[in-house]
């Protein structure tokens, strides 16, 4: 299977470091109350394990799944568990999707943050249900809406640049309408020398299948879970009744 990350894949982990650190408060809130009792915690589309470590630190006596189908940005995630000792011992590195991947029966919380828009509407609705029949009663799915939430043009921007040695590493990107539910992001990422030269590009383009939070919440209950939205879009659902 071709991998859509292979030439991003390098970037990604120190770009998206700074994200992460806004998004680290509202998802540990989101993740309140989890019992690992009620079974082991997934981070779906775990990339390079920023969030699977939130998750884990959140959830410091779980065991955790992460599930990542990229084998480049699996490759960091992997290196990341086993690096830390506490990771290297609850961590399960899983290699498949949302949909393929093999889960247990019982969930005590599942992470699913910077990646439903990968999945079509029908795939994304799937994933829901298949989730909602795996969550313990009070046991949170967590999620982030993204825009843009329709259709739209969103101007070129540049998202991130980190300094490492002699190189700058920077990333940015804009979008245009591709269908109905559907963006297309055309990303760039550059190697800058200290002069600020570009001594070498990457273009990647992929489909992002946008997502309002009217729809998610009426996607989300036509599952059986019911949801609130905190701080940075970050929604926590839950089984409802």
């Amino acid at each position: 299977m071709e991998d859509g990350y292979e030439a991003s894949g390098e970037f990604l982990d120190v770009l998206s470091g700074p994200a992460w650190q806004v998004l680290r408060d509202p998802v540990r809130a989101a993740l309140r109350g989890v019992d690992p009792a009620h079974g082991p915690v997934l981070d779906v589309g775990a990339g390079t394990g920023l969030g699977t470590q939130i998750l884990a630190d959140a959830c410091p006596t779980a065991t955790v799944l992460a599930v990542e189908p990229s084998p480049v940005l699996r490759a960091v995630l992997l290196s990341r568990v086993a690096a830390d000792a506490d990771l290297r011992e609850r961590v399960t590195v899983l290699a498949g999707d949302a949909l393929s991947a093999s889960l247990p029966e019982q969930l005590g919380a599942v992470l699913a943050a910077n990646m439903i828009g990968h999945l079509p509407p029908q795939d994304r609705r799937e994933f829901w249900h298949r989730v909602a029949a795996r969550l313990s009663p009070g046991a949170p799915l967590v999620v982030n809406l993204q825009p843009p939430a329709e259709p739209a043009v969103v101007g070129f921007a540049t998202f991130g640049a980190v300094r490492i040695g002699r190189h700058t590493y920077e990333g940015g990107g804009a979008a245009e309408p591709a269908a109905p539910d559907t963006v297309t992001w055309r990303m760039r990422y550059r190697v800058l020398d200290g002069d600020g030269v570009a001594l070498r590009e990457h273009t990647v383009d992929y489909p992002w299948h946008v997502l309002s939070e009217y729809d998610l919440r009426t996607e989300l209950a036509e599952a059986g879970l019911r949801a609130e939205v905190g701080p940075m879009d970050v929604v926590r659902a839950v089984r409802a009744g």
